[in-house]
């Protein structure tokens, strides 16, 4: 475990991406370039749980923490996803307080939660670190929840006191499209909510997280109390180096 949970809940600023190109090499790369952690993504992204495996074995040998964005707080999405070793999970689309609980009771083995019982799996060394791991899964596993319904702006003190709940996310994208205000993210109705969200969570001692599309908003959300910062995709850094390279190739070209 490379210690983000703790990090973040001390309160430093810890610095992410997304992957969404389902590439062991790409994770490598980027696992490489300096973030403290990358999101898997298996919600939107290419890649499936048929490849996680080997873009978290391409982490290994990284400084980044591998976080995976699972399809739904779904028991197994959940269990099958930290038993291949992912340090944290991010839930997206929560709308309840019943919905979270279910997210947290599937991070933790019995009596406090329902996920399953296994060794013999990738997390644990194939059994050799089995104590340690079972030991302290509940102080390195992070458990972020995604903030992007109408719904959960009615329980986000609920939720945020949850035991076991470590952070809320803020999904742009989809809370803004929640709110009917699709993009606007300087429409009070969105401003209003990622407030709400941010109090809720120092309330209860917990962090608060946002993908960004700008870099240059870092502070401006930093302010407002966000920890767990993301921004880009490693589809993004290809697309970009690629249109960049492209364009200052063609422009030589028309220079000879």
């Amino acid at each position: 475990m490379k210690g983000l949970k703790s990090k973040l809940m001390q309160g430093e600023a810890v610095n992410g991406c997304w992957l969404n190109l389902g590439s062991a090499l790409t994770a490598e790369v980027v696992g490489l370039s300096g973030f403290d952690w990358v999101l898997i993504d298996l919600e939107h992204g290419a890649g499936s749980e048929a490849h996680l495996v080997s873009q978290l074995q391409g982490l290994s040998a990284t400084p980044a923490a591998p976080v995976v964005r699972v399809e739904s707080h779904d028991r197994r999405r959940i269990q099958r996803v930290l038993d291949m070793g992912a340090e944290g999970i991010l839930v997206p689309r929560i709308a309840t307080l019943a919905e979270a609980r279910e997210a947290v009771d599937a991070m933790r083995y019995p009596p406090k939660g329902g996920r399953g019982m296994a060794k013999m799996i990738r997390a644990t060394g194939f059994a050799t670190r089995f104590q340690d791991y079972f030991d302290h899964a509940e102080d390195n596993l992070l458990c972020a929840l995604q903030v992007e319904t109408r719904e959960i702006l009615d329980h986000l003190d609920e939720v945020a006191a949850l035991d076991g709940v470590d952070a809320l996310f803020i999904g742009p994208s989809d809370l803004s499209m929640s709110l009917g205000i699709f993009g606007q993210f300087d429409h009070p109705l969105y401003v209003e909510a990622l407030e709400a969200t941010a109090a809720a969570a120092r309330k209860a001692g917990k962090q608060t997280g946002i993908l960004l599309f700008n870099p240059d908003d870092y502070q401006r959300y930093h302010a407002q109390g966000m920890r767990m910062i993301a921004c880009g995709s490693d589809g993004t850094f290809v697309a970009e180096g690629a249109r960049n390279m492209a364009a200052r190739l063609k422009a030589r070209r028309s220079e000879s």
